[in-house]
């Protein structure tokens, strides 16, 4: 394996959520993760509530026609069980998963815990936080010390390009552990803040580049900066798997916290698309007056439509957070084929042309 020495740097190149460039990103950010999902779910609600009173008001939609909206009220009480019945058949899948034999839940604790023994095997701590963010945190102070002792190691090689290269290295990684420890320390145990940092993690990258420097430079670097190497390899597979873990708690309770919320709304919605059927299913016309008809309809068909808005704010959350964190290892699908500063060629296809001559 062969790799073109250039002026690039070695800052990561993998996905970085904590990284907000513009004021459109931090907004973008948000709403897909950050923000509260009653706060969107309520902001959601009350953009089409304010949009259905935008539209009367300029005389683009009516409330006057009996027929339209008895038919409409049909298609939001079907659409509404039918979304009711899919957000459940969601949470019975999240359970099947919790019904185990004794031998499967034994199997899985004993994977845990021999997961959390390693943790204390590198770290050297007599026992693995139980909560999510400090486990987290445990584990980048463990990445950071690991980068000290490559930087202690690698100061001892002669001065050149190896040298540099792993300097450099070692420079991109401390910055990526202090940015990770600053928000780790303000997370609560089952908060978004801990996921988020550690979505924001580049460990990915700095496994492709580690072993790439490792192994690049295998005979420039010392047995001591190898080692040190390797061992920072390994402290980023255990917070890998570690984050992977968390990852799968949280988006299981989020879902099922989803589930009940959108019981808790669904009961409303399914009332309110009742009322609406009721004010206007009388042979009179609608028993509301005709001023007052767009503000109580509005609502009315707002909340209807707060289910729907719980949802998509919840998938939007979960589906970025399983989009962000799609590649376990060395893999980054959201970069280009060419994008990096290692350029790897086929050293075999030179050997046989030398070996042919």
């Amino acid at each position: 394996m062969g790799s073109v020495d250039s002026d690039e740097t070695l800052d990561s190149y993998g996905a970085d959520v904590n990284r907000q460039n513009s004021a459109v990103r931090r907004i973008v950010d948000w709403v897909l993760l950050q923000g509260n999902r009653i706060v969107i779910t309520a902001a959601l609600t009350l953009g089409v509530f304010a949009l259905l009173v935008g539209l009367r008001s300029l005389g683009l939609v009516a409330f006057v026609n009996s027929n339209s909206l008895t038919r409409m009220v049909g298609g939001m009480i079907a659409g509404t069980f039918s979304l009711i019945t899919l957000v459940v058949s969601v949470n019975q899948m999240i359970l099947s998963r919790e019904f185990r034999s004794a031998d499967e839940f034994r199997n899985r604790l004993e994977g845990v815990m021999e997961f959390r023994r390693d943790i204390e095997d590198a770290t050297g701590v007599p026992a693995t936080p139980a909560a999510p963010a400090g486990q987290l945190e445990l584990l980048v102070e463990e990445i950071d010390y690991r980068a000290d002792r490559i930087r202690a190691a690698v100061a001892d090689d002669p001065d050149g390009t190896a040298r540099r290269r792993v300097e450099r290295f070692v420079s991109s990684v401390k910055k990526s552990t202090d940015r990770a420890e600053e928000t780790l320390d303000r997370a609560r145990f089952g908060s978004f803040d801990a996921l988020s940092s550690a979505m924001g993690y580049d460990d990915a990258w700095q496994i492709y580049a580690a072993r790439h420097l490792r192994n690049d430079h295998a005979d420039e670097l010392s047995d001591a900066t190898r080692e040190a190497l390797e061992e920072l390899i390994e402290s980023l597979k255990l917070f890998n798997t570690g984050r992977e873990h968390f990852k799968t708690t949280y988006l299981q309770r989020e879902l099922t916290r989803l589930s009940q919320l959108t019981i808790l709304l669904g009961i409303p919605a399914v009332l309110a698309a009742f009322l609406l059927g009721l004010l206007y299913g009388g042979l009179g016309g609608p028993t509301v007056g005709h001023s007052a008809a767009p503000i109580v309809v509005s609502g009315l068909i707002a909340v209807v439509f707060s289910p729907l808005a719980l949802l998509s704010a919840y998938i939007l959350r979960t589906a970025t957070v399983a989009r962000r964190t799609a590649s376990i290892g060395p893999m980054l699908p959201q970069k280009g084929p060419d994008e990096g500063p290692f350029e790897v060629g086929h050293d075999r296809d030179t050997q046989v042309e030398t070996d042919a001559d």
